[in-house]
C-alpha cells in the first residue's frame, strides 16, 4: 500500500514539472543547465543529464530532447547521488512507528545506504528488514553487510568463549548465506558485545567465506581507544588472511590518549597499500564519537534495583548519592557487567568531552579526565556528581577527536564519506549526534567551500564512485551513460549542515532535487513522497 501511495504521489508530483520542448524523443526525465561533476574526480563541465527507464541515457546538450519532467539546475552542480557506507538510518526507522522518513538522508543528497555495520545483523534479520522495507517502500536504495555480532549471538548467545567446531561451521554457513542474499561483505563490530569475546582466528575464518562472492571485509575495530593502531592492524591482518579488501570504519584517533596519531593511521594503511592490499576507510566530519547522557554510561546491578527495570533518573540519583551503591555502580560501569562491554571501560575519561548542559553552560567543551584532575575528584565522582547536580542531562561525546586529525584523515585519497548516522527523532533528539542530519552537506559546504581543504570533486568522489567501487556497486556513483539514474543537484554557494549537538535533527540547506532510479524524491529542498527505492546486491568486482 504504502509503495502504491507513493508512486501515485509522484505521477501527481510530475504534474507540476515542465516539459521539454516538443521533439521526435522524449524521455522520462531531463535535469537542465547544470554544471555535472561526474564522480571520477574529473572538474565539471555543463552538460543536461537525460534518464529514461531509470537510468542515464544522455549526457550532453539536450536543448532540443523532449521530456515528461524536466528539473532546473541552473547555477547548480549536478552528482552522482551520494553513497552512504555505514549507516544505521533503515533498521532505526523500520523498528519505529509510522512511515520510513528519510528526509534526514534526502536533504543531504543521499540515494543509497549501507546497513549492518559493526556486525549488526545474521541473515534472518536482513531478510525481516529487506520484506520490511520492501512492503513499506523507501525513497531510498538500501543495501546490507552480514555481521559478526549477530551471527555469533544467534548461535552462541554472549558466551565470552571460542565456538566449537560445529559452532563455527553454523557461523560460516550463515556469513555464505548472507553473501548469497546479496549482501557486500562481512562487517564486525570487535569493540561490543558478543564480538569483543572472539579471537582473530574465529574472524578470518568467517572472512574467507566472502572471498568466493568478492565480497569486503568492515570493521568496527576491536580496541580503538586504548590499542588504536594495533587494533587497526588486526583488522588489517583479517582482510590479508582472508584475502579480501578491507574497510576501516569511523577512522579516528579517539582521546587524549591518541590524539596526534592520524598521521600514524595514515602511515598503517600506506604500508599496507604499498604491499598490494586493498585497504581504505571511511569518516565522518566531526570531533567527537556517539553521544550520550552521563545516565547512559552508567550502568546499575540489577541487585540495586527495586525492579528488574533501568532506574528512572530520581532513582539513579539516590543511588549515586549513597556511598556503598556508587562503589558498586562505579565497578560495573568501569568493568563490565560479567566482563562485558561498558562505554567508561572502551573509551575512557579522556576520551569524554561535554558538549550540552544545558543547567551548567559553562561545562561545555570541557574534558571529563582534565576536568576531574582541574577539580582533584576521581573521575567517576566527577560522573556521578554531575548526574546528581544537574537537573537536566549532561551530554557527553564518547570520542573527543583533534580537529587537526579529522583534516589529515580526510584528505587521503582512501578515505570515503560515510555518516555512521541513525534516525533522529525530532520530538527526542537529545543526545544524538548531528553527523545523522549533516555528514554530507558539513564536507561540501564547510571543508570544500568554506576551508578549501578538499577540491569539489574529490569530495563528490569520496561520496560516490570511490565507495560504489569499494561496494561492488558498479552501474551506480557515477554520471555516465548505462549508468542507474541515482542523482543529486545541489547549490554549492549554499549547502551547509545545520545541526549540532544541540540540535542534532536540524536539517540540512542546499540540496535541490534528488533522483533515486530515475524517480525524483526531493524537488526544490521538499520530498515529494515518491517510493522509487529498493534492495541493491552485491556486483560482481570487475576482474584485475
Amino acid at each position: 500500500m504504502a509503495r502504491t501511495a507513493g508512486r501515485l504521489r509522484a505521477l501527481a508530483f510530475g504534474l507540476l514539472l515542465a516539459a521539454g520542448p516538443a521533439g521526435a524523443e522524449e524521455l522520462d526525465l531531463i535535469i537542465r543547465g547544470g554544471t555535472v561533476i561526474d564522480g571520477t574526480g574529473a572538474p565539471g563541465y555543463p552538460a543536461d543529464v537525460g534518464v529514461q527507464a531509470g537510468r542515464i541515457v544522455r549526457v550532453g546538450d539536450l536543448a532540443d530532447v523532449a521530456a515528461t519532467h524536466v528539473l532546473d539546475a541552473r547555477g547548480r552542480v549536478v552528482a552522482p547521488g551520494f553513497i552512504d557506507a555505514h549507516s544505521h538510518v533503515p533498521h532505526r526507522l523500520v523498528r519505529s512507528q509510522g512511515s520510513l522518513d528519510f528526509t534526514q538522508l534526502l536533504t543531504q543528497g543521499i540515494t543509497t545506504v549501507v546497513d549492518g555495520p559493526d556486525g549488526n545483523f545474521a541473515p534472518a534479520e536482513i531478510h525481516r528488514l529487506i520484506a520490511t522495507l520492501s512492503e513499506r517502500g523507501s525513497s531510498i536504495n538500501y543495501a546490507f553487510y552480514v555481521g559478526h555480532n549477530g551471527i555469533r549471538r544467534q548461535v552462541m548467545g554472549n558466551r565470552p568463549d571460542a565456538p566449537t567446531a560445529a559452532e563455527l561451521d553454523t557461523m560460516r554457513r550463515l556469513v555464505r548465506e548472507g553473501m548469497e542474499m546479496g549482501c557486500l561483505g562481512l562487517s564486525t563490530g570487535l569493540m561490543y558485545q558478543p564480538g569483543m569475546f572472539s579471537k582473530t582466528e574465529e574472524v578470518v575464518a568467517l572472512a574467507r567465506e566472502v572471498a568466493p562472492f568478492g565480497g569486503i571485509y568492515d570493521s568496527h575495530t576491536r580496541n580503538p581507544v586504548f590499542e588504536l593502531l594495533a587494533s587497526d592492524q588486526e583488522a588489517i591482518d583479517i582482510g590479508r588472511q582472508a584475502g579480501i579488501p578491507v574497510k576501516l570504519a569511523h577512522v579516528k584517533p579517539v582521546g587524549l590518549i591518541n590524539q596526534g596519531l592520524a598521521a600514524a593511521e595514515v602511515e598503517l594503511v600506506e604500508a599496507a597499500r604499498r604491499a598490494g592490499r586493498t585497504v581504505v576507510a571511511d569518516q565522518y566530519p566531526y570531533d567527537g564519537a556517539a553521544t550520550a547522557a552521563l545516565e547512559e554510561i552508567v550502568i546499575v546491578p540489577g541487585e540495586l534495583l527495586a525492579t528488574a527495570a533501568k532506574p528512572d533518573p530520581g532513582e539513579l540519583r539516590r543511588l549515586l548519592a549513597d556511598p556503598a551503591a556508587r562503589a558498586e555502580i562505579r565497578r560495573t560501569s568501569e568493568q563490565g557487567l560479567r566482563g562485558g562491554f561498558a562505554w567508561i571501560k572502551a573509551v575512557g575519561y579522556g576520551s569524554m568531552r561535554i558538549v550540552h548542559a544545558p543547567s551548567s553552560p559553562s561545562l561545555v567543551g570541557r574534558n571529563i579526565q582534565l576536568l576531574a584532575e582541574e577539580r582533584r575528584a576521581d573521575p567517576f565522582d566527577l560522573v556521578a556528581e554531575l548526574i546528581v547536580a544537574n537537573p537536566e542531562p549532561v551530554i557527553v561525546t564518547l570520542g573527543s577527536v583533534a580537529e587537526e586529525d579529522v583534516r589529515t584523515l580526510m584528505v587521503q585519497p582512501w578515505t570515503m564519506i560515510a555518516s555512521d548516522g541513525a534516525y533522529v527523532d525530532p520530538a527526542r533528539p537529545q543526545g544524538h549526534h548531528p553527523r545523522s542530519t549533516g555528514t554530507f552537506t558539513r564536507v561540501l559546504g564547510h571543508y570544500v567551500r568554506d576551508v578549501g581543504l578538499l577540491s569539489l570533486p574529490e569530495a563528490i568522489r569520496k561520496m560516490t564512485s570511490f565507495p560504489a567501487a569499494h561496494l561492488n556497486l558498479h552501474d551506480r556513483g557515477r554520471i555516465a551513460v548505462g549508468l542507474v539514474a541515482d542523482l543529486t543537484v545541489f547549490d554549492p554557494a549554499t549547502i551547509r549542515d545545520r545541526s549540532s549537538y544541540v540540535d542534532p535533527a536540524a536539517l540540512s540547506e542546499g540540496v535541490v532535487h534528488v533522483v533515486v532510479n530515475g524517480m525524483p524524491v526531493l524537488q526544490d529542498g521538499a520530498a515529494t513522497g515518491a517510493l522509487p527505492g529498493r534492495f541493491v546486491k552485491r556486483q560482481a568486482p570487475p576482474p584485475r
